[in-house]
């Protein structure tokens, strides 16, 4: 089947773009999925840490100044971690989003151990924070093809993981249902720009929040005109830091005060596409022998 664009999105009251900020509250879980043995490693842990006991309070206190309302995407792991982190998120009246359990790879994974994480997920998540989350992100934006049917059989609205597209729309899923799917992509995340981690990720190489700012600024501006929908992706012991989180609450300012911009969490823009009623999409595994 030859793939097809997502169709146009027309946003309420006669807006022109929508705009969302999601935050992956990973903390350690981040580096622990895959490497386990770096429990040991204090510094390191410290570094993850630094996320939901300084980065989250800040960014929270930033987003109230402004009356915006976020996304928190948090593993069930860091629930259990932090709990008293989240629960402030969700005192604060953000949504939160389910982002695996210990942050974990899907990719090579099977059915029953990608499920297995998705159910310890929403039951820590509803343990600590009282909430069953409606939207999901696969940790490092990695879906399997499974993936949808797997959150569809749970009952989540959406999902944030996939970039094929700048505005939301129905994936299709197995046995005649659909999961809405809000698009991200690489270049709104701050991973790319602050993310070092010794032997682990990055290259050392740390860039300046006005760099970070001006990407993310061009990039809002330039979606804003198509009349798409953007979202930024920040992780709290990354953005979280002072002089990246005034960098983002100049850019939490800038699309706050544009009128003709719907500034929403997920679960609202995700709400709002399901009401179109718009026609399913099929995303299918391509053949790499064509």
């Amino acid at each position: 089947m030859s793939p097809s664009p997502a169709p146009p999105v027309s946003w309420p009251a006669g807006k022109r773009a929508a705009a969302s900020f999601t935050f992956d509250v990973d903390a350690e879980s981040a580096v622990l999925s895959t490497h386990p043995q770096a429990a040991d490693r204090m510094s390191l842990m410290s570094h993850q840490s630094y996320g939901p006991l300084v980065g989250v309070p800040r960014l929270l206190r930033m987003l109230e100044r402004h009356g915006v309302r976020a996304t928190f995407f948090v593993p069930g792991w860091t629930a259990r971690r932090h709990p008293g982190s989240v629960r402030a998120i969700a005192a604060a009246g953000h949504e939160i989003a389910h982002h695996g359990y210990l942050h974990e790879p899907l990719t090579g994974t099977d059915t029953a151990t990608e499920a297995s994480f998705l159910d310890k997920g929403l039951d820590a998540l509803e343990e600590v924070a009282g909430v069953r989350p409606v939207g999901y992100r696969a940790p490092m934006w990695e879906l399997t093809h499974r993936s949808p049917g797997l959150l569809a059989d749970r009952g989540f609205l959406y999902d944030s993981s996939l970039m094929d597209a700048d505005t939301p729309y129905e994936l299709a899923v197995p046995g005649g249902r659909s999961l809405v799917e809000v698009p991200v992509q690489w270049a709104l995340d701050d991973w790319e720009q602050y993310c070092y981690l010794p032997d682990i990720s990055g290259t050392g190489l740390i860039e300046s929040p006005r760099k970070a700012l001006e990407i993310w600024t061009l990039e809002f501006e330039a979606m804003r005109r198509e009349g798409g929908c953007f979202v930024l992706t920040t992780h709290p012991f990354l953005s979280g830091r002072p002089s990246r989180a005034a960098a983002l609450e100049e850019l939490v300012e800038r699309v706050a005060g544009c009128a003709d911009t719907w500034l929403a969490p997920l679960a609202d823009i995700a709400h709002h596409t399901r009401s179109l009623a718009l026609p399913p999409r099929v995303v299918d595994r391509p053949d790499p022998r064509l």
